[in-house]
């Protein structure tokens, strides 16, 4: 199911941990097998959890509960607006608002182009650079007012 460069990877995460506790490397597997897929279909979450010698349900527990785990496909370029209270009351719920209108799309919906998915997110620990956003879930972007919204757009593009 899985590269062997994806496999390499897991082996390394595994062998941060005792022998006995592999299930910890479950986030990191399951980052690996997301960056590998694209998302995390039931079968890749299952594969993980088969790797590491624990229940699949309990994979998919981590997998639903983070939203940087993707478990329906996603665009080019995933943007996650905070939208937690502090985040909210600091321009979050307008930039979340703005970045709708112009892709044309709300929340947990992609472009019909397949370039873009929007996210809602909780506190991304930034309070104090809201409003934020994170772009795959890698590239944090603060103080995230129209035109820097409309850089980071035209950057994705």
């Amino acid at each position: 199911m899985f590269s062997a460069e994806t496999l390499q990877k897991f082996e390394r995460e595994v062998g941060k941990y005792p022998a006995d506790q592999k299930q910890s490397a479950v986030m990191a597997c399951l980052a690996h097998a997301q960056e590998e897929k694209g998302w995390l279909p039931a079968e890749a979450i299952e594969a993980v959890a088969n790797y590491l010698g624990m229940p699949p349900i309990a994979a998919y527990e981590v997998a639903s509960f983070y939203n940087m785990y993707d478990l329906q496909p996603v665009g080019k370029y995933k943007i996650t607006v905070c939208t937690n209270l502090p985040c909210a009351l600091s321009g979050g719920y307008h930039a979340g608002e703005y970045v709708k209108q112009r892709l044309g799309i709300g929340f947990g919906e992609t472009t019909a182009d397949g370039k873009f998915t929007l996210k809602e997110g909780e506190c991304m620990g930034a309070c104090g650079d809201a409003p934020v956003m994170l772009v795959n879930n890698r590239k944090m972007c603060s103080h995230m007012l129209p035109e820097q919204i409309d850089k980071l757009l035209e950057e994705c593009k």
